[in-house]
């Protein structure tokens, strides 16, 4: 079983963590012995197994309430903000970046001329209806709404579909997607993996992030390391942050993600580390002398729903599962479903595994992408 444990130490700190998803981190925090509540969109069926307690919202305009009622509940001597709490104001000590650094890196113009003040590469931005252009809006992580347009007709439909947002054009750049999870104390950084970024595909959300493989085994992935730490080192940040590259002839920095990231648990599982103890850490300016080496690859990938999908059986009975959906829910055409892993001492042997633990996931659940 791949789950994390403790080592038997329960300690006298209780922490907030408060995001659209929260699972992820939680583990890692429960793995590290911390007493852990959660305000999560989803309230999986795992998350009981690592938060005290869960309260769920609806939309991101209620999150500052449900934490408020959360921080009423409970006495937390830490907040951690994931994907969508990363600017909002709480009373409980942050261990993180601050609301204004993260505001920097989640508008992805700034993140841009960020990457050009850096001197490293990254791609180039382009005027409107300049084509072909990677077209972003420019808030929002994910990936899901990033696409390649060639013409004015498809920047009309992508502007109908996602009602105009502002944008951000850049050249497009072609290579593997990839990232470097990193800690930094606001002036050093050290890279704890380099993980290879699993993609959606398709015609919908192609460009959506699901799932990872961890270590990237590449020629370019010490160029990645040394970058991706200068980036860290000069973003004014503090805590664990990713840095996205797409890998061509050279590793092009494309986003930061001032939060943890989806690539956690292939990270823990394949080198050992416990992420959330290198977070606290980093916070309270303590950065780890070297990079932990791979003890084996880790593949974790993201299924998602071609129809809506009523959900059937308790999944908790399979241990190469997480983020499982409550029996009798339904989860709607196009969403996230269920977290699948795979491991081994090669990354086709991880990937083996994984496509044989989502072969007998799909006999449970029916159709997935």
């Amino acid at each position: 079983m791949w789950e994390r444990k403790t080592d038997g130490k329960l300690l006298n700190r209780r922490v907030l963590i408060a995001g659209f998803t929260t699972r992820h981190v939680a583990c890692s925090a429960y793995a590290a012995g911390y007493q852990v509540c959660t305000v999560d969109h989803f309230c999986d069926r795992d998350l009981s197994r690592y938060a005290d307690d869960c309260l769920s919202f609806d939309d991101l305009d209620s999150l500052p309430a449900a934490i408020e009622q959360m921080s009423a509940r409970h006495s937390c001597d830490i907040f951690i903000p994931t994907s969508g709490a990363e600017m909002l104001p709480v009373g409980i000590p942050r261990y993180g970046p601050s609301p204004e650094r993260s505001a920097t890196f989640l508008d992805k113009c700034q993140t841009s001329r960020f990457f050009i003040e850096t001197g490293l590469p990254a791609p180039a931005t382009l005027p409107e209806r300049t084509y072909p252009a990677m077209v972003k809006p420019r808030s929002g992580s994910g990936g899901w709404r990033n696409a390649v347009l060639h013409n004015d007709e498809e920047w009309r439909k992508w502007k109908e579909e996602l009602a105009e947002p502002p944008a951000l054009w850049q050249e497009v750049v072609h290579g593997t997607p990839a990232s470097v999870c990193c800690v930094t104390d606001g002036t050093r950084a050290k890279a704890v993996a380099v993980n290879e970024q699993l993609l959606r595909g398709g015609e919908d959300a192609a460009y959506g992030f699901s799932g990872s493989v961890t270590p990237f085994i590449h020629p370019l992935a010490d160029d990645m390391v040394r970058n991706a730490e200068k980036i860290a080192a000069a973003s004014g940040c503090i805590g664990t942050i990713g840095v996205d590259f797409v890998v061509g002839d050279m590793p092009f920095a494309i986003e930061v993600n001032p939060r943890f990231q989806g690539t956690v648990d292939t990270v823990e599982i394949a080198t050992g580390v416990n992420l959330f103890s290198l977070h606290v850490d980093a916070c309270e300016g303590r950065i780890p002398p070297k990079m932990p080496q791979p003890r084996q690859f880790s593949a974790r990938k993201i299924l998602f729903a071609l129809d809506d999908l009523p959900v059937g059986p308790d999944l908790r009975i399979f241990p190469f599962v997480a983020d499982i959906p409550w029996p009798g829910s339904l989860v709607e055409k196009g969403g996230a479903i269920i977290s699948v892993y795979g491991w081994g001492q090669s990354r086709r042997d991880a990937i083996l595994m994984l496509d044989k633990h989502i072969s007998t996931v799909q006999q449970y659940i029916g159709r997935t992408s």
